[in-house]
């Protein structure tokens, strides 16, 4: 019996895909749980549809960060913070602080989860963080970390 599977099914395929298995797994296993329905020509047509929209909307979702990626690539924002000796600061400056202060000096809305920082900012200087918007879209940001 072919079947088109609606979640991923451990050793037999994954979501989306059409499948061919034993009339008696489909009924007993696969349909009652609602991992599988039946392979239609609607339903095949229906996951055609389906796999077409998602494709567009993956390719949308890769522009915007595209264009999102130009608009960082370049800029420069200013954190101030007070320090101590040696230019060391109080703590650390966080993803937090970098989405909030990007929000407001260039107007850019950035994921806090997306920015790669490997380890905290601590020191005074300019620091470049690299942003990660997409599998396919890498950027940087250089932070400015200056004393109050």
């Amino acid at each position: 019996m072919k079947v088109i599977l609606l979640e991923d099914v451990k050793k037999l395929g994954k979501k989306g895909e059409l499948i061919n298995t034993s009339d008696g797994y489909a009924r007993n296993f696969l349909f009652p749980k609602k991992l599988a329905v039946e392979a239609t020509k609607a339903s095949i047509n229906d996951m055609k549809l389906k796999k077409q929209s998602d494709m567009r909307r993956q390719q949308e979702l890769l522009e915007e960060a595209k264009e999102l990626g130009e608009k960082i690539k370049g800029t420069s924002i200013t954190i101030k913070v007070k320090a101590g000796d040696g230019g060391k600061i109080f703590g650390s400056v966080s993803t937090k602080e970098i989405t909030k202060a990007a929000k407001e000096q260039l107007g850019l809305d950035i994921d806090k989860k997306k920015m790669q920082i490997k380890e905290p900012i601590k020191a005074l200087g300019t620091h470049i963080i690299p942003i990660k918007l997409n599998a396919k879209v890498k950027t940087e940001l250089k932070v400015k970390v200056q004393e109050l």
